[in-house]
């Protein structure tokens, strides 16, 4: 019995010792993970010394001004950084989101009087546009796209296919407009000079905050503002941006701007944290439903070139 004891023991060990052993292996899997996430996320202020520039992506359609905004508060109260570049690559999006951002921009200009600069890659249209257009300076390549001032609203109507399919929406409201944009039916004409109306005052609002953040008349800026997009070549013609130059330009030009003497330290972000599922399997999101197919989904207006 005590022979038979003796293996079995010896078994359970090798066991406890080889589960320990792998449980501190994925433990320090998880730590490395986290620990080069975190520490490539910080800001470079934390390691690094001189002259510092903040750098804000706004990359993608504007549905969410939560992450931009709190990062253009952050380096305009930050006295070490001398100026920012908004990096742009952008439809635009949202028309309330597209305005936050906006006033955001505005009070980094005008309150903190911190230089701040937008560089246009490939595209920096409607939205995206409405924003870079309250910087100092815009920059664009030659081959960007550019413009798109204009207000779009649209949705499904799926009415037919409810009625092929033999199903009847039931809707209780109270208020003649309530109701408006219900996908199942044809909007009344009391009801498309509404929306049209709301989409008017929109498009007056864009206008006007161009005009203000460019420093021109609201009259030259409505007699462009017809929702066309345009290159950075012919951009800088029409005044809507004020140099053609890529990212680095931008940076050198913008460092000489703010006397900053050499090469000057970019400073990013904290980079957005991982969840489980990205640690364990990799990359998700093309899985998720995207920002574009999310608003397919609903109704809204936007300033967004499409």
């Amino acid at each position: 019995m005590a022979d038979a004891a003796a293996p079995r023991s010896r078994t359970f060990l090798w066991v406890l010792i080889g589960g320990g052993a792998f449980f501190l292996f994925v433990m320090s899997v998880f730590v490395l993970v986290y620990l080069t996430l975190h520490a490539g996320g910080q800001d470079a202020s934390l390691h690094a010394f001189g002259d510092k520039i903040g750098v804000v992506d706004l990359e993608g359609v504007i549905v969410d001004p939560s992450v931009i905004v709190p990062q253009l508060k952050k380096f305009g109260d930050d006295d070490s950084i001398k100026a920012i570049i908004i990096r742009v690559n952008s439809p635009g999006g949202g028309v309330a989101a597209s305005e936050e951002i906006y006033r955001a921009v505005k009070r980094v200009r005008d309150v903190k009087h911190k230089y701040i600069v937008a560089s246009i890659s490939t595209v920096g249209a409607s939205g995206a546009y409405y924003v870079s257009s309250a910087t100092n300076k815009i920059y664009a390549d030659n081959g960007s796209i550019v413009g798109s001032i204009g207000v779009i609203m649209e949705w499904l109507n799926y009415g037919d296919l409810l009625r092929w399919a033999k199903l009847k929406q039931e809707i209780l409201s109270v208020g003649e407009f309530k109701d408006t944009g219900d996908p199942t039916r044809e909007l009344t004409p009391a009801e498309r000079a509404y929306l049209q109306s709301l989409a008017d005052n929109m498009y007056g609002q864009f206008v006007r905050a161009v005009a203000e953040g460019r420093h021109a008349k609201v009259e030259d800026i409505k007699a462009i503002a017809n929702g066309k997009v345009w290159t950075g070549e012919e951009a800088l013609s029409m005044h809507l941006i004020d140099q053609i130059g890529d990212f680095q330009a931008a940076v050198d030009d913008t460092a000489k701007s703010v006397g900053i003497k050499g090469e000057p330290v970019l400073v990013h972000p904290e980079l957005e944290r991982k969840n489980v599922l990205d640690l364990l399997f990799g990359d998700v999101s093309q899985w998720l439903p995207t920002k574009e197919k999310l608003m397919e989904n609903q109704m809204g207006f936007y300033y967004l070139w499409k």
